[in-house]
């Protein structure tokens, strides 16, 4: 059952996390309890530009990509309640943050290394990764991301258990988070 703070909240939940941290599959599980409409990131700018994420980063650039990715969140997050499910990097734009602190309840799924290694090693179109040391690099990755995901409403750890069990540990989370703000008046709703 879901708590009332949590489906009354007109501000739409936005997952981050490292590449493998299970954004995509967790944001679309958690949409369907909701019943809220999913978006990812990833794949809105894919269609916006015609081309796979995998392309745009050979062909433009990351610098480019960012930029993009900065605008489809933007109108992610001004196209009313729902889930979203960010790219790993996405946080690390100043502005991009601002607005998912301000506008979103944000969620970090985190994951240990040895889960994003094995995530992330069954499928490729990750250029971050592509033709590097998974491991380095994603170890780098979490010692430059974490500190600024930590930033986030709540956090999740993510690891080998079913993707509904996630779902669930998400859903408490977010309650409790909303109950904490919501002060010892409101706890009765």
């Amino acid at each position: 059952m879901k708590n009332q703070l949590l489906a009354s909240s007109s501000k739409p939940i936005v997952l981050i996390g490292l590449m493998g941290a299970g954004k995509t599959r967790i944001g679309r599980l958690l949409a369907g309890h909701l019943a809220l409409p999913f978006s990812d990131a990833d794949e809105e700018i894919a269609k916006a530009a015609g081309m796979s994420v995998e392309d745009i980063f050979t062909t433009y650039g990351e610098t480019a990509f960012r930029e993009c990715e900065q605008k489809v969140i933007a109108r992610l997050l001004g196209a009313g309640r729902r889930v979203i499910a960010t790219g790993g990097g996405a946080v690390m734009n100043p502005a991009t943050r601002e607005r998912l602190q301000s506008q979103a309840l944000s969620v970090w799924l985190r994951a240990d290394l040895d889960i994003l290694v094995e995530r992330t090693s069954r499928r490729g179109g990750r250029p971050l990764l592509k033709g590097r040391d998974i491991r380095a690099t994603l170890a780098d990755l979490m010692a430059a991301r974490y500190p600024i995901y930590g930033e986030a409403d709540v956090v999740v750890d993510t690891s080998s258990d079913p993707p509904e069990r996630t779902v669930q540990h998400v859903l408490s989370a977010l309650t409790s988070f909303l109950d904490a703000r919501a002060g010892p008046e409101d706890s009765a709703l």
